[in-house]
């Protein structure tokens, strides 16, 4: 004849057994988040790699055309103070904030260099540089799309239902994204006619 259990005991294990259960869940959750988090570190660091690769290429094309631009002075000034902010910058929304600053001022320099010096952007140093840059651009747009979606993923786990319980208690919380700089719908104004009072 067969022991009874006693509610007590049965109790116990119906405890156990949501306590294991509960416990699978965490650590499988812990799991997929860290993966997740690792790959938005990779991505994010993918796009540092792409943008350091435009602000290294900068003094080289600065210093081509440089001795041929001498009057635009405060073109080099806006590059070599941008460039400075990017090298400073620490977090990704001021590593963004600084790269599309800087984004800006070579576009204004490749502008100037098409509309005002069509014989030094003949030159094949300068052209190879400006190629190299534009090429840096869409690497900076595809890397940056790239680490968008992997924020979205991640963001869109540690805010869903029951993941957000764990992802709190392990604080892990939303990762911020790139965002566009306020003036990028603005294009840069380049200015063609020599007048130093319009600056």
């Amino acid at each position: 004849m067969q022991k009874k259990m006693s509610p007590l005991a049965i109790t116990g294990i119906v405890i156990g057994v949501v306590v294991v259960i509960l416990g699978i869940f965490g650590v499988s959750t812990y799991n997929s988040l860290a993966k997740e988090n690792q790959n938005v570190v990779a991505q994010q660091s993918q796009v540092e790699n792409v943008m350091q690769r435009r602000a290294d290429l900068i003094p080289n094309l600065v210093n081509a055309v440089k001795g041929s631009m001498k009057q635009e002075q405060t073109v080099f000034g806006d590059i070599a103070k941008a460039r400075q902010n990017y090298n400073n910058a620490t977090s990704t929304a001021d590593k963004a904030d600084a790269d599309a600053k800087l984004g800006q001022s070579v576009g204004t320099l490749i502008s100037v260099i098409n509309e005002k010096y069509p014989d030094l952007k003949s030159n094949d140093q300068v052209s190879t540089l400006m190629t190299q840059l534009e090429g840096s651009e869409n690497r900076i747009s595809v890397e940056r799309k790239r680490y968008i979606d992997e924020v979205k993923t991640y963001n869109q786990k540690v805010v869903s239902f029951p993941t957000n319980i764990f992802a709190n208690m392990m604080g892990l919380g939303t990762k911020e994204t790139f965002k566009a700089d306020p003036g990028a719908t603005k294009a840069p104004t380049v200015d063609l006619t020599g007048d130093s009072s319009s600056k």
